[in-house]
C-alpha cells in the first residue's frame, strides 16, 4: 500500500484529506510523504478519507515502524523477524491458555512447598509486633532485590535507611530512592488487595505499575505504552503496540480459566512471565510483573518471593524468562520460582520460631 499514490489515484487535494483528519495541510503533506507518522485517531481517519480498510492501513503505519526497528540490523533482521513471529503466534494462538503438567520433580518440590505453607498458615496468627517486625526484614529485602534487578544500586542498608527511616542517601540518584519508596508502597498496596480479597484485573495492574512509576515517570504510569519497546541485551521482541489490547484480554481469561485449577506456585510464576514478554509498559514491567506474582502467592497463603538480584541470580532468571519467550519451555522458569517460594518459607518459619 502506497498512501501518496492512493490519494492521488482518487483525485484528492491534500486540504480536503487533512480536513476531514482534522489536522492542518502541512502536516498532512508530511504525513503523506511519510515524513511524519499519524497517531491512532489519525489513521481511522485517513482510512475514512482515502477509502480504504482501517486494518489495512493500521498495518501499512505498523509495517513500517517494524522495518525502522530493525533496518539498522540488516544481517539480525531476519532471525529478529522470525522470532518475534513465533512469539506472537505463540501469544494469540489457543494453546496460550494451556499449561504443560508439572515434573514429577516438580511435584515433589510443590508437595515440599505445601507441606511448608501449612505450617506456616498453623503459626498464625503471630504476635503483631513479631509479625511487624517479619514483614519488615522481608520487605525490606523484596525491595532491595527487585530494584536490583532492574540496576538500583542501592545497598541492602540503604534501602532500608531510605524506606523504614526517610532517610536520604549522599550519591545517590533521586531515581533510585524513588524505586525503593515506591516499591514498598506497592508492597503494602498488594497486601491490601489480599485483606480485601479482590481478585487480579487490568486495572489492579495497572495501579501497581502507576505506584512503580509514580513520581520518576508520570506521563506512562498506569497506562499500556504506544510505542514498539526493545529489551536491552534480550532476543525477545515484545509485541506491537496494536496488539496489547488483544494480549492483555487474554492474559486474564488465562487467570480466569486456571485460577481454580492450577497450583497458585505454577499460576503465579505464569502471571509473572506472560506479563514481562507482553511487555505493556514503557518500564516497571518486571516490577510490577514480580508484585503480580507475588500478590497471587499471599492471596493462596503462601510467602513473599523474593527473587536474588545479583549477577549469577538475575542471570539465571533472565535466561528462564527467555527459555519461555522463544522456545515456550516455562520448565526453569517454575522450577526457579518454585525455588524461591521453598527458601522464602524456610525463612519465614525460621523466624516465626
Amino acid at each position: 500500500m502506497n498512501v501518496q499514490e492512493i490519494y492521488r489515484q482518487k483525485g484528492l487535494k491534500v486540504h480536503e484529506i487533512a480536513q476531514q483528519v482534522g489536522v492542518d495541510a502541512s502536516l498532512m503533506s508530511r504525513i503523506l510523504a511519510g515524513k511524519r507518522k499519524p497517531n491512532q485517531l489519525q489513521i481511522q481517519k485517513l482510512a475514512a478519507a482515502l477509502d480504504v480498510a482501517h486494518s489495512e492501513l493500521l498495518a501499512y503505519y505498523l509495517s513500517e515502524e517494524i522495518v525502522a526497528l530493525v533496518q539498522d540490523y540488516p544481517q539480525l533482521a531476519p532471525k529478529i523477524l522470525l522470532l518475534a513471529e513465533r512469539r506472537i503466534s505463540y501469544l494469540l494462538n489457543d494453546s496460550e491458555f494451556s499449561v504443560a503438567p508439572p515434573s514429577k520433580k516438580m511435584l515433589g518440590k510443590l508437595a515440599s512447598i505445601d507441606a511448608l505453607q501449612k505450617n506456616w498458615q498453623q503459626k498464625k496468627p503471630l504476635d503483631p509486633l513479631q509479625l511487624k517486625k517479619i514483614q519488615s526484614y522481608f520487605h525490606t529485602a523484596y525491595t532491595f532485590e527487585s530494584n536490583r534487578i532492574e540496576g538500583n544500586t542501592l545497598t541492602l542498608q540503604e534501602t532500608h535507611l531510605v524506606i523504614n527511616e526517610g532517610i536520604t542517601v549522599g550519591g545517590k540518584s533521586m531515581h533510585e530512592h524513588l524505586e525503593a519508596i515506591n516499591h514498598q508502597e506497592a508492597i503494602y498496596f498488594i497486601e491490601d488487595l489480599v485483606q480485601q480479597k479482590i481478585k487480579l484485573n487490568i486495572q489492579t495492574v495497572k495501579r501497581i505499575h502507576q505506584l512503580v512509576l509514580k513520581g520518576i515517570q508520570d506521563s506512562h504510569a498506569g497506562k499500556l505504552r504506544s510505542v514498539q519497546v526493545m529489551i536491552s541485551g534480550s532476543q525477545h521482541i515484545p509485541p506491537a503496540p496494536y496488539l496489547l489490547d488483544k494480549l492483555m484480554e487474554d492474559y486474564f481469561i488465562f487467570y480466569e480459566q486456571n485460577l481454580d485449577h492450577l497450583h497458585p506456585i505454577i499460576l503465579a510464576a505464569e502471571m509473572h512471565e506472560r506479563l514481562v514478554s507482553i511487555h505493556p509498559f514503557i518500564d516497571g514491567n518486571g516490577r510490577t510483573a514480580r508484585l503480580i506474582m507475588n500478590l497471587i502467592l499471599l492471596q493462596n497463603g503462601y510467602t513473599i518471593v523474593n527473587i536474588k538480584g545479583g549477577k549469577k541470580n538475575r542471570l539465571a532468571y533472565f535466561n528462564a524468562l527467555e527459555k519461555v519467550q522463544l522456545h515456550h519451555d516455562s520448565t526453569d522458569f517454575h522450577a526457579l520460582v518454585a525455588g524461591y517460594a521453598l527458601d522464602s518459607l524456610k525463612a519465614h518459619l525460621e523466624l516465626a520460631g
